[in-house]
């Protein structure tokens, strides 16, 4: 088991949680139950899959939920990708976004080659 506040990849996935909170505020009402709603499920997914597999036993389960959370965080950037492409959201707000997504994803992967 590992202390999940320990761990920079949870404490940057809950940053990144923030982060899209705010940026969907700024989505049309009418998004509610789409995109809006879709986009909160993933980007919750990431810290809470991580959180969950560092309570497991093993490292073998741990792992899962980390493969969990990285498809959670591919998944939320498609989604921020398709706002920009709809002009829900302006590029240059989701930019950052997305390369924090990115960010995160490639410390998934260096954590689940270490575990």
């Amino acid at each position: 088991m590992h202390k999940v506040e320990d761990l920079k990849i949870w404490r940057k996935s809950l940053e990144l949680t923030k982060v899209v909170y705010l940026l969907i505020t700024a989505l049309p009402s009418d998004e509610k139950y789409g995109l809006t709603s879709q986009i909160k499920r993933c980007t919750i997914s990431i810290p809470s899959n991580i959180a969950e597999g560092a309570g497991r036993n093993s490292r073998k389960e741990f792992k899962h939920f980390l493969s969990i959370a990285n498809g959670s965080c591919y998944e939320l950037q498609t989604q921020l990708i398709l706002l920009k492409e709809l002009n829900l959201i302006e590029a240059i707000r989701v930019k950052p976004i997305i390369e924090l997504c990115i960010e995160i994803q490639k410390m998934n992967y260096v954590f689940q080659k270490k575990l």
